[in-house]
């Protein structure tokens, strides 16, 4: 396991936990993260793979709902989705999969819900927001050392 990977996870703990809520107009959903079709490299999970997975499923959540709920489009979080992708499942493409799943089911339960932003849909943002930082949080102090 290598555990220097988890250091790109402080990135996103921070962005989680700076970000605010949008009072703004919606505009158009972006296109979730694609994986890899290649699968045939051997898989080598991680004690916390089910926690990447559900921050994996945070990150789709609120990219959807902040471009939802934003005036410009915002691609922070599908660049966060992609960071932590490029550094815990570099040569590993059925754990790429399985987060890139991850993302795209967090995008589109809220897609299939929310299609104006709505207060309801703010406050998901914010509480997703701090479930992912916590997260992040855990992770790297669990793991990280």
């Amino acid at each position: 396991m290598n555990h220097c990977r988890l250091i790109n996870l402080l990135p996103i703990c921070a962005a989680l936990a700076a970000a605010f809520p949008a009072f703004a107009q919606p505009t158009a959903a972006v296109p979730a993260v694609q994986a890899p079709s290649d699968t045939g490299d051997a898989e080598r999970p991680t004690p916390y793979d089910d926690q990447l997975s559900r921050l994996a499923e945070i990150l789709g959540s609120i990219h959807y709902l902040r471009n939802l709920c934003n005036t410009g489009k915002e691609d922070s979080w599908r660049a966060d989705m992609q960071r932590l992708l490029d550094t815990e499942t570099k040569d590993e493409p059925k754990r790429r999969e399985k987060l890139t799943a991850s993302f795209n089911r967090g995008y589109r339960s809220f897609a299939s819900v929310y299609t104006d932003c709505t207060p309801q849909a703010i406050v998901a943002e914010e509480r997703y927001r701090n479930e992912g930082a916590t997260l992040a949080a855990e992770i790297t102090a669990r793991f990280g050392n």
